[in-house]
């Protein structure tokens, strides 16, 4: 039954009417239905109308008294039919810039590993805080035996890229609010550091001479440096007159077979300097005079990508060469676990027991703040609290040096 002409409603008003209609089977079905108005379209002029439906009355009535109350303040968000799988892809086409291109894969990957297989066909008005809830619970304690737990930090990583598609859906009007915001993750218990012993670290230096990467692994151990910040280093930031190293950026490679390599910027994006010692920049010097044996031996089939670490030829060095072959040297001095990050951290902690203080470390290091340094080498060695102890018994001794007082008990 068609609708009568009526006066143009103002925004927001709505009507409600009961609707009949037969189905094929000859029953006849009754249902409620509510037009309201969502404003005029600016090109026709046209009213905008939208329906809902339901089972009675009151039922509609509710419903139609919610949607215009919204639409006084401005809050309305019409239902979106669009599946939440239809949404990242025009998210990750549209939207996904300002980040690494290795890190635009790895959220590409997790979207089509994780997220798309367990809510991809559902739509975006009916995701909820708990059904995405179930959805972590799931990835972390699998109720399926054949499926294999992914661990607190990659829930938190899968969280994070449906939390940002999910904040632009409402930005763009697709949703009223965030449901991921309502959800609880599993607890990130973070892995120790495994900074190389005195004794581990003698023994990878004596290992080191002749071997191709023999500068590249010890300039990691005596700056902090990260491997794709050595990797992606060129000779025109290592600063001889003045003694420094330009950090500016770092050699990535995309996540695919055959994989192109990638100058990207560091870390956490920021450009920094650091100090040589000079026997670091020894090292350095060393290193210019192979690569220029390397050059000569190689004529004009020298590549010369400009990076002060290269392969045999002059081009990037692989990633996973530096990584093999650490670990093969690592498996030597009694640390099969050991990563060439472990450089890194065994820098870092010299560095603490040495007196350097937290903010140098943090800006040595690249690290964005210095409670964060904190937050990863706060802990205090074995060695620096025997230090501390012995420090402590020095002074005590002198306190009781002192004229007049009574000597320090002794055993």
């Amino acid at each position: 039954m068609p609708y009568s002409k009526t006066k143009r409603s103002a925004q927001g008003a709505g009507t409600i009417r009961k609707k009949t209609v037969k189905k094929r089977n000859g029953k006849t079905y009754t249902y409620w239905e509510a037009r309201y108005s969502m404003g005029y379209d600016p090109v026709t002029g046209k009213q905008i109308q939208h329906t809902l439906n339901g089972k009675t009355q009151k039922e509609v009535a509710q419903k139609l008294r919610e949607i215009t109350t919204e639409i006084d303040k401005g809050t309305h968000v019409e239902p979106s039919n669009m599946l939440l799988s239809q949404w990242l892809e025009e998210w990750q086409k549209d939207y996904l810039f300002g980040v690494k291109p290795s890190t635009a894969q790895l959220y590409r990957e997790s979207i089509q590993l994780y997220i798309v297989p367990h809510l991809g066909t559902v739509k975006l008005e009916k995701l909820t805080g708990h059904m995405i809830q179930k959805f972590y619970n799931e990835l972390h304690q699998p109720t399926v035996d054949d499926r294999k737990p992914i661990c607190a930090k990659s829930v938190k990583n899968v969280h994070g890229i449906l939390h940002k598609a999910l904040q632009q859906a409402v930005k763009n009007g697709l949703l009223k609010a965030n449901p991921t915001d309502s959800c609880v993750l599993p607890r990130v218990v973070k892995k120790e550091i495994n900074p190389l012993s005195a004794d581990q670290m003698k023994a990878l230096l004596q290992l080191l001479p002749g071997h191709p990467h023999e500068y590249l692994y010890q300039i990691a151990l005596f700056t902090g440096m990260r491997e794709g910040e050595l990797l992606g280093l060129p000779w025109s930031c290592v600063d001889f007159a003045h003694q420094t190293i330009l950090v500016k950026q770092q050699l990535q490679r995309e996540h695919k077979t055959g994989g192109e390599y990638l100058i990207v910027p560091p870390k956490n994006g920021k450009k920094r300097y650091i100090p040589m010692a000079p026997s670091v920049a020894k090292l350095f010097a060393l290193q210019w005079q192979r690569q220029e044996c390397l050059r000569k031996e190689q004529g004009l089939s020298w590549q010369n990508c400009g990076m002060v670490f290269t392969n045999p030829t002059g081009g990037y060095l692989s990633s996973r060469t530096v990584y093999d072959c650490f670990k093969r040297l690592a498996k030597k001095i009694g640390a099969p676990n050991a990563r060439v990050h472990d450089l890194r951290h065994t820098y870092a902690m010299a560095c603490i027991e040495s007196g350097v203080d937290i903010k140098t470390l943090q800006e040595n290091l690249g690290h964005a703040t210095a409670a964060f340094t904190l937050e990863v080498y706060g802990h205090v060695s074995r060695q620096m609290q025997i230090n501390s102890a012995n420090r402590l018994e020095s002074f005590i001794q002198n306190v009781y040096a002192q004229p007049g007082l009574p000597s320090a008990v002794s055993f």
